[in-house]
């Protein structure tokens, strides 16, 4: 076939270019001449030469014989093994194992709530998933999203516009008549298609919040429609968006295509905390100091960069190469607009009780609000078809979804397994009926999330004074004849618990988190934080 040339070509592709001897302009240019406008620097070596990652016959000079194995979607990663990865092997290895392709958290934790039994050597990826009631879950309703669903045609579509591996990410816009350009300058909308769902970071960030309007007077007042027909409201925006940061000025590369991809928790897949920027404490490096790895970084630098001139890295020692050391002061460089923003510091003084407070993670105190959905209720029907996410056809069996109660405001606050305290909401406090179940099967888990809200502290009563925040739901708090009372402002469910709690006052068993071992504050850690909050001003 021809691509078995492509490794050869591909490692000549630095000594060649467009005009220079040895190179042959192809066949392709008499009829797609406009093709060569249009690819970023990058690529521009490939203009003349349309196979090396498009296949095809480049000799003939007839259709079909020219298009003959052609392969329109390069990226899609049935197929970028042939084309994106003759050039960026390690990349493309990497991103087939993340958890944007493999979905794997997902995979673990849908299979866990449905109390599918795990093992060790079960395929836990959107790739293996069998049609047990979790994975037929995932098939109909979950799959849509992960890097290796095919692209079919180019649109910058940003709420319907998924999968294509690669071509996901780094298939830009472009204007009519040129190539796309492939390029590293990743805009939000290409993010926005997949992470405006399930936690919806993308919506968040830009302070849009889903809303379960359903009255004409509710969709009236000030509500906006996305174009797949959610009605979201504005809340605030985080403070990093009304900064102009886009998506990529924090997440870094190796982040986002699986380097530091842990198997365990999808929030351990982050290449990049908060502390990175605010209070770094990583030994600076230096251009001698370069990761051989991220060679390529060096020609991205926006500032002149003398050979002493200091990077910060993020813990997993990914060089910040867009932020400036200029003494004690930092600057940011947007990656997309290349506009410069100071960077604030971490200072101790802003950060009272440092010492009680060690657990809390940046989220507990600067998220400003988060997406909450206090109700879902699934149900399967056999008989009925539905679309079959991964086999890409109607299959039978349909899975229909319904849910109430969403709230766009402060959240609870829970515990990790490492013993953090961080922001949670529910991750699924659902009843799901199934031909295979002999009962309705409930569920009520919380799961940690980073809502990409970030502002200013809330106020300490907002979490010593507050039955959301630690998970008691909505109600009324009172304290006396020297104890605790706590009256919910919603039903009971069949669990004994407020249709929006996570936990109780007693809490002789926290509430369970998503995660194994992550739970809502025991009975004792409820008790201390109401009594150091007794002499606070109340919550407004």
């Amino acid at each position: 076939m021809f691509y078995r040339s492509l490794l050869f070509i591909a490692a000549c592709l630095p000594l060649l270019a467009p005009g220079q001897p040895g190179w042959a302009t192809e066949g392709c240019l008499a009829c797609h001449d406009d093709m060569t406008q249009g690819l970023a620097p990058g690529h521009r070596i490939t203009e003349q030469a349309c196979s090396i990652c498009h296949g095809g016959d480049p000799a003939a000079t007839q259709l079909p014989a020219a298009h003959t194995g052609l392969v329109a979607f390069p990226g899609n990663l049935e197929n970028a093994a042939q084309a994106c990865g003759t050039c960026h092997p390690a990349q493309l290895a990497s991103v087939s194992a993340s958890p944007m392709h493999t979905g794997t958290h997902m995979v673990k934790i849908t299979r866990r709530v449905f109390g599918q039994q795990l093992f060790a050597d079960t395929d836990q990826t959107l790739q293996g998933l069998a049609h047990t009631p979790a994975d037929s879950l995932l098939r109909k309703l979950c799959a849509s999203c992960h890097l290796g669903r095919e692209k079919t045609q180019h649109r910058h579509d940003v709420t319907h516009d998924q999968g294509g591996g690669c071509l996901a990410c780094h298939l830009n816009r472009h204007p009519k008549g040129k190539h796309p350009e492939l390029t590293v300058k990743v805009e939000d909308g290409r993010c926005f298609g997949c992470h405006s769902r399930s936690s919806r970071v993308a919506l968040n960030y830009a302070g849009l919040a889903e809303t379960d309007a359903t009255t004409p007077a509710q969709v009236n007042t000030g509500l906006a429609r996305l174009a797949d027909g959610r009605l979201v409201e504005h809340r605030p925006a985080d403070v990093h968006h009304q900064a102009g940061m886009s998506c990529i000025d924090c997440h870094t590369g190796n982040g986002l295509m699986g380097v530091v991809a842990d198997a365990d928790r999808q929030d351990q897949s982050v290449d990049i905390a908060c502390s990175d920027c605010h209070d770094n404490q990583h030994p600076h490096i230096k251009l001698a100091d370069w990761p051989v790895q991220h060679q390529a970084m060096l020609k991205r630098i926006p500032f002149p960069a003398a050979a002493g001139q200091e990077f910060l890295t993020t813990t997993n020692g990914t060089p910040l190469w867009h932020i400036e050391v200029r003494g004690d002061d930092l600057v940011l460089h947007t990656k997309l607009a290349g506009q410069r923003r100071s960077i604030p510091s971490y200072l101790a003084a802003d950060h009272t009780e440092q010492s009680e407070h060690s657990r809390l993670t940046c989220n507990a105190c600067h998220t400003q609000w988060a997406p909450q959905c206090y109700a879902c209720h699934l149900d399967y029907s056999p008989d009925e078809p539905q679309w079959d996410l991964v086999e890409r056809k109607e299959t039978p069996g349909r899975w229909s979804q319904q849910r109430a109660g969403i709230r766009n405001d402060l959240p609870p606050l829970g515990v990790t397994a490492t013993g953090d305290i961080t922001t949670f909401v529910p991750g699924m406090i659902m009843s799901v009926h199934h031909p295979d179940f002999e009962a309705p099967l409930f569920r009520r888990l919380f799961g940690s999330l980073s809502p990409h809200t970030t502002g200013p502290a809330r106020r300490c009563a907002s979490c010593h004074q507050s039955p959301v925040a630690l998970g008691l739901g909505e109600g009324e708090l009172e304290h006396r004849t020297g104890q605790w009372l706590f009256r919910p402002a919603h039903r009971t469910l069949q669990d004994g618990l407020p249709a929006d709690a996570w936990t109780t006052l007693e809490a002789r068993q926290p509430g369970d988190g998503t995660y194994p071992d992550d739970r809502s504050f025991n009975g004792e850690e409820l008790h201390r934080i109401l009594d150091s909050g007794r002499n606070m001003h109340p919550v407004e």
